[in-house]
């Protein structure tokens, strides 16, 4: 749970830069990706965590620019990682200005549980570090090169000349 919003920062900053990573790889070919027909796609999953932001933010009372809750995710990746971009930029800066510090404390009922402020902001997080990882899976899938996020991928290694870590 964060305490701060300097500390939501500085982990949101990092974490939305490997997010965007990801959502930068993306192609349109690549979006229809998917491990069964019953699971979201890739393209799905992308456009999931663009709407999440202001999905879960708004229940809090934080106000920022968002595409609405049930907008059709676009067919372009290009247009996904822009929406992206944007989304997750207004909702730092709406933290940033509409929240204090005592803010992370208030307590508010989301999904049928009370979560502190703070709480939320690390849950958004590992609901967006889920859902990159099992993106990463269908872009392996489709032949899209992932980008390292804690470490080096195996792509890396093998470029850096070591063997990769099994």
């Amino acid at each position: 749970m964060f305490k701060t919003v300097s500390e939501f920062e500085s982990t949101w900053k990092q974490e939305f830069a490997a997010t965007r990573r990801v959502m930068e790889r993306l192609t349109d070919a690549s979006l229809n990706q998917t491990v069964t027909a019953e699971h979201r796609s890739l393209g799905q999953l992308a456009w999931h965590l663009v709407i999440t932001l202001h999905e879960m933010l708004s229940r809090t009372g934080l106000e920022f620019a968002a595409p609405a809750d049930d907008a059709p995710a676009p067919a372009s990746a290009a247009a996904i990682a822009e929406a992206y971009r944007q989304v997750g930029a207004a909702m730092l800066d709406a933290v940033q200005s509409q929240w204090t510090d005592s803010d992370l404390a208030r307590v508010v009922n989301l999904y049928g549980e009370d979560w502190p402020n703070g709480l939320t902001l690390h849950l958004l997080i590992l609901h967006q570090a889920h859902h990159r990882g099992q993106m990463t899976v269908l872009m392996r899938q489709a032949g899209l090169r992932v980008p390292d996020f804690y470490g080096p991928t195996r792509e890396d290694w093998i470029e850096r000349g070591m063997q990769p870590l099994v």
